[in-house]
């Protein structure tokens, strides 16, 4: 399982992702589940996934090998006019992918993946998408301004009442780090180390890119001090009485 988080704030896009794979309690590794393209000043993509590691490693060679050959039959990321032309690329090449893979006979479910596609095309505003294993998608908006992906039940509750679209991008990751640790707390399928990258609106460059560690100074301060602050929260709560 995985978790991974795009979230759109005013200042632009902020990404999360776990590096986590499972295939058993004995057969854990480790494989960076984002992937960033990029032309300065022309356009910036980034791409998170979740589900089928061998359908979401099959997808993004794809869509790399056909930025390498634009001539090809298949369009590439660097000459589609705007992120929904991506989104749409990406969805077509899931399916694709999912579709060769189940045609041994296999339940296609086996080879489902999910993804999360931001960024920006000059002349475009910075967009995020949602892309099923089905190949359709949908946008986020001002009333779903982040999507999750993998194990979210978990990390959720706390983005839904913290998140503020003014925030910082400095804000936005610590907002991100204590949702992963709530996480990573309660599902062992999610693990460490996290991989972050930062999109400020406009910039047409990749900007801030972090990964933390768990010996990372500031992820065991987030880690450490949340847990404190909702013991004391608690603590502070209105006694409950039985006495009627």
């Amino acid at each position: 399982m995985t978790y991974c988080v795009g979230m759109r704030i005013d200042r632009g896009l902020i990404f999360m992702s776990d590096t986590r794979t499972n295939a058993g309690l004995d057969n854990i590794s480790t494989f960076s589940k984002m992937r960033s393209w990029s032309i300065p000043g022309e356009r910036v993509i980034v791409l998170l996934s979740a589900g089928n590691l061998a359908t979401t490693q099959s997808v993004a060679s794809l869509l790399e090998e056909r930025m390498k050959a634009p001539g090809d039959r298949h369009p590439s990321l660097f000459e589609a006019p705007s992120m929904f032309q991506i989104a749409r690329m990406v969805g077509e090449t899931v399916k694709e992918v999912i579709a060769v893979s189940a045609k041994g006979g296999q339940n296609a479910d086996a080879f489902g993946a999910s993804f999360i596609l931001g960024g920006q095309i000059k002349g475009g505003q910075p967009r995020l998408f949602y892309i099923y294993p089905e190949g359709n998608f949908i946008e986020c908006s001002a009333d779903t301004p982040f999507f999750q992906i993998g194990e979210h039940k978990y990390g959720k509750p706390i983005l839904v009442r913290a998140y503020k679209a003014e925030m910082s991008f400095e804000d936005a990751t610590k907002l991100l780090l204590v949702s992963f640790d709530s996480t990573l707390k309660a599902n062992l399928s999610v693990g460490l180390p996290l991989d972050m990258q930062i999109y400020e609106a406009d910039s047409l460059q990749l900007g801030e890119k972090h990964r933390f560690t768990a010996s990372d100074p500031y992820y065991q301060t987030v880690s450490q001090s949340w847990s404190i602050a909702l013991q004391s929260a608690l603590d502070q709560l209105p006694p409950f009485s039985f006495d009627k």
